[in-house]
């Protein structure tokens, strides 16, 4: 199976042809304002609104087998913890050997962002661009093929 963190989440489209043609079902969680998809593969699953339910909902299901998509860092911890493949929506792999790194940098810059109240510079980071989707597109169809043979 495979699990969409779907706020803000560019690949959905991408996500769903990949799993079409895989014959894959696809868990599209958040908690509301997601179109349903029309495709009998592609569940659209409505949490109620609140802290983390949505990576709560994914975390709970997620196991060996399963590909998680998500940019959410702690989320990705947990599904790596419970088996699953989780991939960010540009194709970089969260993985057993990167994911404690990745989470201490995610704090410090948190840490550093809290001490000085006085940078006002928006978040954002860099744009989506059409090798990110590409990259992610490679790296579904790498995971997919993977768990078949599984």
């Amino acid at each position: 199976m495979i699990y969409v963190d779907a706020d803000a989440c560019p690949v959905k489209a991408e996500v769903e042809r990949v799993a079409t043609r895989h014959g894959v079902k696809v868990f599209v969680v958040s908690n509301g304002g997601i179109r349903p998809s029309q495709n009998p593969l592609v569940e659209t699953v409505v949490v109620p609104d609140g802290p983390d339910v949505a990576d709560m909902w994914i975390a709970d299901r997620a196991t060996v087998g399963d590909v998680v998509v998500t940019a959410d860092i702690p989320l990705a911890a947990k599904c790596i913890e419970g088996g699953a493949q989780v991939l960010k929506h540009d194709g970089e792999r969260f993985t057993q050997a990167n994911i404690g790194q990745i989470l201490a940098m995610r704090d410090l810059m948190a840490d550093l962002r809290a001490a000085n109240p006085l940078n006002q510079g928006g978040g954002g980071g860099k744009g989506f661009t059409k090798a990110d989707r590409s990259r992610f597109l490679s790296a579904l169809e790498t995971e997919l093929r993977k768990a078949a043979k599984g």
